[in-house]
């Protein structure tokens, strides 16, 4: 320790722990705010886990899992059969085309609303789960690790000289 340090003994580090405490008072600490952040999170994660601890058989969920996934299969079937009936029945299909004209334009609004809707939310649902992919780099070193940890490899290197 230099000659100030001798000097000054412990007062310095006083002195640094009393500004330090009154930077405190009018800033607030970030490392502790993020611990607390930290904590509420793993809180919540903790609490939303409990209700997925039982799995889900019943025969209720299985029906609303079954439902949920007709809309899609359903849309792109309809509109396919469309097709079909335009091709073998033009003359039962054109007085049907002709009263869909006639949807007026804020019902036809709250039909693409309701599709755009059901249909961004679960893309949004598997945007927001959907893995990241891996880089080339991340998995050349992923393989280069896998080397250089695999003990097996090793010592077959080893029993062939290389």
């Amino acid at each position: 320790m230099g000659i100030i340090g001798k000097i000054l003994g412990g007062g310095a580090r006083d002195l640094t722990r009393a500004v330090g405490d009154v930077a405190d008072g009018f800033r607030p600490n970030a490392t502790r705010r993020m611990q607390l952040g930290h904590d509420a999170y793993i809180a919540a994660l903790g609490q939303h886990g409990t209700e997925f601890e039982h799995g889900r058989s019943g025969w209720f969920d299985n029906a609303m899992n079954g439902f949920n996934r007709l809309p899609r299969p359903m849309l792109a079937l309809g509109t396919i059969g469309l097709f079909v009936y335009a091709m073998t029945d033009p003359a039962g299909f054109a007085p049907r085309m002709e009263g869909l004209a006639l949807v007026p334009d804020p019902l036809w609004w709250l039909l693409g609303a309701i599709v755009s809707f059901y249909f961004g939310a679960r893309e949004l649902h598997y945007a927001r789960h959907r893995k990241p992919p891996i880089s080339a780099k991340r998995r050349a070193t992923e393989r280069a690790e896998a080397t250089v940890t695999n003990a097996a490899l090793s010592a077959w290197r080893a029993s062939r000289g290389g």
